[in-house]
C-alpha cells in the first residue's frame, strides 16, 4: 500500500512539473536564420497547436502558420512556431503574430555576421510528434553569452511553493486537531470491543 501511495504522489508532482515546464516562459539565445509560412493540418498533436489566429474562423481544420528558424548559441538548430494565444491558455494574451514575424524577419543574420536575439517562448520541441515551442517575443542582444534572469518564473514558482506550504501546514493542523483524535477514539473503541469479545469467550470456557 505504501508503494501505491508514493507512486501516486510521484506521478501527481511529475504531471505538475511537466505542466509548469510547458506553460512557463523560457528564454533562448539564438541567431535567426530564416522565417517562413507553412500550411498545417493538425492531427494527433492538435493539443500542441493554437486553435486559430485571433479573428480567424475556428471551423477550418488546416491553416497557415508562421515559423522562425534559428540556430542556438550552443550551435543546435531550433524551430519555433509563431501563433496567437488570444484569450486562451496559456494566458500570454498574444495577438501580434504578424508583427512578431516581421520583427524576426528583420533580425535574420548569417553565421559570418551574427545578430543574436533572445527568444521568449513556451512549449516543447519534439521532432517525433512534430510539435514546436511558440515564440512570444524576439529582442536583439549584444552577444550569445548574455544572462537572462527569469524573474517571472521565480515569482510564480515562489508563490506556488508558498501556497503549497501554507495548504500543507493547514491540513496538518486540521488533521492533528480533528482527524487524529477521532482515529484514536475509534482505535480505543475497537480495542475495548475486542477485549469484551475475548472476555465473553473466556467466560464460556
Amino acid at each position: 500500500m505504501r508503494y501505491v501511495k508514493w507512486t501516486v504522489i510521484v506521478i501527481f508532482w511529475a504531471l505538475i512539473a511537466a505542466f509548469l515546464h510547458y506553460t512557463l516562459p523560457q528564454h533562448d539565445i539564438a541567431r535567426i536564420s530564416d522565417t517562413y509560412e507553412k500550411r498545417i493540418d493538425p492531427g494527433e498533436n492538435r493539443w500542441f497547436w493554437s486553435q486559430a489566429a485571433t479573428g480567424e474562423s475556428t471551423v477550418v481544420s488546416n491553416r497557415d502558420v508562421f515559423f522562425i528558424q534559428t540556430r542556438l548559441n550552443n550551435d543546435k538548430v531550433m524551430v519555433y512556431r509563431n501563433e496567437d494565444t488570444g484569450w486562451g491558455w496559456p494566458p500570454y494574451f498574444k495577438f501580434d503574430t504578424s508583427n512578431l514575424q516581421a520583427e524576426a524577419a528583420d533580425l535574420k543574420s548569417s553565421s559570418a555576421t551574427p545578430q543574436w536575439v533572445v527568444i521568449k517562448h513556451y512549449g516543447w520541441r519534439n521532432e517525433f510528434l512534430s510539435i514546436y515551442p511558440n515564440a512570444i517575443s524576439v529582442k536583439p542582444v549584444e552577444g550569445p553569452d548574455v544572462t537572462i534572469i527569469p524573474w517571472l518564473n521565480i515569482i510564480i514558482l515562489t508563490f506556488l511553493a508558498a501556497l503549497v506550504w501554507g495548504l500543507w501546514v493547514r491540513w496538518r493542523r486540521f488533521r492533528q486537531r480533528r482527524i487524529d483524535p477521532v482515529l484514536v477514539d475509534m482505535g480505543d473503541n475497537l480495542d475495548d470491543a475486542g477485549n469484551r469479545v475475548k472476555g465473553m469467550f473466556r467466560r464460556k470456557r
